[in-house]
């Protein structure tokens, strides 16, 4: 009998009784040009405990209840691979850091996802925990951290009691903004996130739509009031790396913020330049810190850089808005050709430089030069004041003993 033939194997195990699944336990030795008797092993057929009704098996760690609510091919695409909601998330949000002129192009199905997926309490508060750490810990996302939180709370659909998308990203930030004072007076590591938190808030007050019942849209006026105690916090304490965290703020949101206090009959700015002024005349604070301080009070009186006569910040456009683009940096293509965010041809890539673009970039958030660490830019240089900051602080001095005066 030749057992090199599968067939002929199975027809002896038939014979002989044994099932054909036992052929594994068939010893066969090579006797020289006769074949011996094959001696067969047998075990006995073991009782089986399983069942076929039995619960589908899931293995540890194994999230149960992923995409059991979820009978849509396209999610199930979209989400192939993902166990968790914070691998779908983390993986979007990393994706926007590193190629952020997607934005516009894979936003909306992004917000779809998540209306699958985000169907709980405890969802919802992961993403908003997700998009807040991304904020404030990437550097040069809170910007597009603000944006995505804007959509957001336009578009996702689940509104638990707990509080929609809004209201609990409003809280998570109360949460910080409770903790100011003694973030302000905290060591490096701890002023560094309370900054990297102020910036993001102020990118949220930019950003933030809020629809009224008739349709207009407006800012989050507690955002408002919540930018200037942070300013009050950060000149409580003026030590180089508030303060530069309070110019950036400034810059950022300073024509804005003064915009909507005037409307309102307040002279909140006026006593943030106050403030500003004490500490270039008092604090001790590294020169080149003061010099920013002046170069801000500069700006603002130029009415912060701006064309007069420009039209109302919600219905600001770059073709009726002359301000549209002002104090934007021009960057240059490959072949030297300068553009900026007003060129059409170039938006997307502008937009994605302007992310990775520093508003010092002498400076870290420390207050350090980025050449060497823990080393002033200026100390370094020599210990006199240069002509042009000079002549600025001898100017700024005579004015405002001039205003003390009065």
């Amino acid at each position: 009998m030749d057992l090199g033939s599968h067939s002929t194997l199975n027809e002896h195990l038939q014979k002989t009784g044994i099932p054909s699944g036992s052929q594994d336990k068939v010893s066969v030795l090579d006797s020289g040009p006769e074949m011996a008797e094959p001696k067969l092993a047998v075990d006995p057929v073991a009782t089986s405990n399983l069942s076929a009704k039995a619960p589908e098996f899931y293995p540890p760690g194994y999230n149960q209840n992923f995409n059991q609510n979820f009978t849509d091919s396209s999610f199930e695409d979209r989400c192939d691979g993902y166990l968790t909601l914070a691998e779908y998330v983390q993986d979007f949000l990393n994706h926007l850091t590193e190629q952020p002129g997607c934005f516009e192009t894979e936003i909306e199905q992004f917000a779809e996802t998540l209306n699958g997926w985000v169907i709980a309490d405890e969802a919802l508060q992961e993403l908003v925990e997700l998009i807040y750490q991304q904020a404030t810990s990437v550097p040069n996302f809170s910007y597009m951290g603000a944006r995505l939180c804007n959509y957001l709370s336009h578009h996702l659909t689940i509104s638990p009691q707990s509080g929609n998308f809004r209201q609990l990203l409003l809280q998570r930030c109360r949460t910080e903004y409770e903790n100011r004072d003694e973030a302000t007076k905290g060591d490096e590591t701890t002023r560094k996130q309370f900054h990297a938190f102020v910036l993001f808030l102020a990118e949220l007050y930019l950003n933030l739509e809020i629809k009224g019942t008739k349709g207009q849209v407006t800012r989050a006026e507690i955002l408002q009031e919540g930018l200037r105690e942070l300013l009050n916090a950060l000149f409580s304490n003026p030590v180089d790396s508030n303060l530069i965290c309070a110019v950036k703020l400034l810059k950022l949101t300073g024509s804005v913020l003064e915009d909507a206090w005037k409307e309102k009959g307040k002279n909140d700015m006026e006593e943030v330049i106050q403030r500003i002024e004490n500490v270039v005349l008092d604090a001790n604070c590294s020169r080149d810190v003061k010099h920013m301080l002046l170069k801000l009070v500069e700006l603002r009186s130029s009415n912060w850089g701006r064309v007069h006569g420009t039209t109302p910040h919600a219905e600001a456009t770059p073709e009726n808005d002359p301000n549209y683009f002002m104090n934007e940096p021009t960057f240059y293509t490959s072949d030297g050709v300068p553009f900026t965010a007003a060129d059409p041809d170039y938006q997307e890539k502008y937009q994605e430089l302007l992310e990775r673009e520093d508003l010092f970039p002498y400076y870290e958030e420390n207050g350090a030069d980025l050449s060497g660490p823990g080393e002033l830019y200026f100390d370094e240089i020599d210990d006199e004041m240069d002509p042009e900051i000079e002549e600025a602080y001898e100017k700024f001095c005579l004015e405002s003993e001039h205003k003390r005066k009065q």
